[in-house]
This record gives structure tokens, C-alpha cells and sequence, in this order.
């Protein structure tokens, strides 16, 4: 009995914990509906359900801002209208801190990161079998609401921001530059540039993986936990819940702004010369 129990919590954890993918099987293109099939698709396959979610907290976040700014009022200002410029100034504020080169595309680029990873992180605080449940009466298999639990979804935004690195490195110090940077950062003696090199090199590439994972690990936890209460009986769950979800009140906006300041710390470093 004990160990049927435990294979129905572990069946529930999985399904939970699974997205929809969507790719090529040697039986064609198709959704997959066992995990076998989800390794036959390989890394082409397509996260359904992240990138759904993703599109619409980004579409929800555009539509919000501009609504807003088309009924702003400066004798009678709403209150989602001073949300919504208190976090502007809030984002440019802290632009001015920490970015130390000249660049206006900065501070539109660390707004669009909060706002829209926030707006990512903020569908934790649905129960977790809500959307699935409705997916699954419509016969839908797996639907998984969060993409910042979804490793794809964060390496998606942190590759963006490399590339934004890179391109800032090339742009403001030219391929000589750059390159010299590399070679001769931490020491600057020639018979030492391998090791330079392999240290900057392995530094430049960590910063996306630091980005992504530190995002995907604190969501993704936060998502099992919650799928843990879940499982317990309906009297407890509240107990357990409500507090969790209060304390991602904190959580998710605090994982929206670490991964934006260190987006700006490594767009900064990308515009100095050294």
C-alpha cells in the first residue's frame, strides 16, 4: 500500500514537473506524451508551454505599459499608473548605479528583464493544479505554467544577453581590443596569456550559465516545494501554503532584480576599457 502511495506522489511530481514538448519522432512530427519520445525528439523539440507563457507575460507586460502611458494623467494619476512610474524610476535609478558607460538602450533593456521575468516568476502564486488540471480536461498531457522553472526559458533570456555582451565587447573596444583584454587580464606579461585566456574565456562563458541557473534553480524549487504541499492532505496544505506563497512575495520579484543588476554589471564591464 505504502509503496502504491508513493508511486502515485512520484507520478504526480513527474507530470507536474514535465512540460509540453513538441518535435520529431521517427513516427513524425507529433506532442509528446512519454518521456522515450521527448528523448527521440532531441534538442530541436520545442517547449509548448514555456514558450506560450513566455509570449503572453511578454505581450500582457507590452499591452500593460501602454495602456498606462496612453491614460496617464498628471493631475489625477492612477494607482497602477504610479506602480508603473514608480518602477521605471526605480529601474533607471538603479541603471545609473550600476552601468558606468553611456549607452540609452541600458536602461529599456534592464526595464523589459525585470518587468517581464517578474511577470514570469508571478505565475508561481497559481495553484499548481489549476491550469494543469483544466489542460488535462481539454486533453492536454502536461502543461507546466512557469517558463523560469523551465532551464530552456532561462537560457533563452541569458543567451540574449551574452550575445549583447559580446557584441558591446566587439563594438566599444574592437576585435584588437577585445582580444587583448582577454590575453592579458589578470596579468599582463605574455608568457602568461594561455593562462589568461583560458581564465577569461572560462569567466565569459560562465556568465550566462550564472544567469540562467541561478533563475531556474530558485523557481524550480520553489515549484517543487509547492508541488510537495500538494500532496498532503487538504487541511494541511493551507497551513503550508499560505506562508510559502507570502515568502515568494519576496522571492520572485527578488529573482526578477538579480537577474537584471547582474545583466547591467556584465553590459557595464562590456563597455570599459581596460
Amino acid at each position: 500500500m505504502a509503496a502504491g502511495e508513493g508511486q502515485t506522489a512520484a507520478g504526480y511530481i513527474q507530470h507536474h514537473l514535465q512540460n509540453l514538448v513538441f518535435g520529431k519522432t521517427p513516427d513524425g512530427w507529433m506532442f509528446a506524451k512519454t518521456h522515450e519520445q521527448v528523448q527521440q525528439m532531441g534538442f530541436w523539440s520545442i517547449h509548448v508551454d514555456t514558450m506560450f507563457f513566455s509570449i503572453l507575460m511578454g505581450v500582457f507586460f507590452l499591452w500593460l505599459f501602454r495602456s498606462v502611458a496612453k491614460k496617464a494623467s498628471l493631475d489625477n494619476p492612477s494607482k497602477l499608473q504610479c506602480l508603473v512610474e514608480w518602477t521605471v524610476e526605480f529601474i533607471d535609478g538603479t541603471v545609473k548605479d550600476v552601468f558606468k558607460g553611456n549607452n540609452p538602450l541600458i536602461a529599456p533593456l534592464a526595464l523589459t528583464i525585470f518587468v517581464w521575468v517578474f511577470l514570469m516568476n508571478s505565475l508561481k502564486w497559481i495553484p499548481v493544479d489549476y491550469i494543469p488540471g483544466l489542460a488535462h480536461a481539454i486533453g492536454i498531457p502536461y502543461w507546466k505554467i512557469v517558463p523560469t522553472a523551465d532551464p530552456n526559458g532561462t537560457f533563452g533570456i541569458s543567451i540574449g544577453v551574452f550575445i549583447l555582451i559580446l557584441y558591446y565587447s566587439f563594438k566599444i573596444k574592437g576585435v584588437g581590443g577585445f582580444t587583448k583584454e582577454l590575453a592579458f587580464t589578470p596579468f599582463n606579461h605574455w608568457l602568461l596569456v594561455p593562462f589568461n585566456l583560458f581564465l577569461e574565456i572560462i569567466g565569459l562563458l560562465t556568465k550566462p550559465l550564472s544567469l540562467a541557473l541561478r533563475l531556474f534553480g530558485n523557481m524550480y524549487a520553489g515549484e517543487v516545494i509547492f508541488i510537495l504541499i500538494a500532496l498532503l492532505p487538504f487541511w494541511i496544505q493551507w497551513v503550508l501554503n499560505v506562508p510559502w506563497a507570502i515568502f515568494h512575495i519576496l522571492v520572485i520579484p527578488l529573482q526578477a532584480f538579480v537577474f537584471m543588476v547582474l545583466s547591467v554589471v556584465y553590459l557595464s564591464a562590456a563597455h570599459e576599457h581596460h
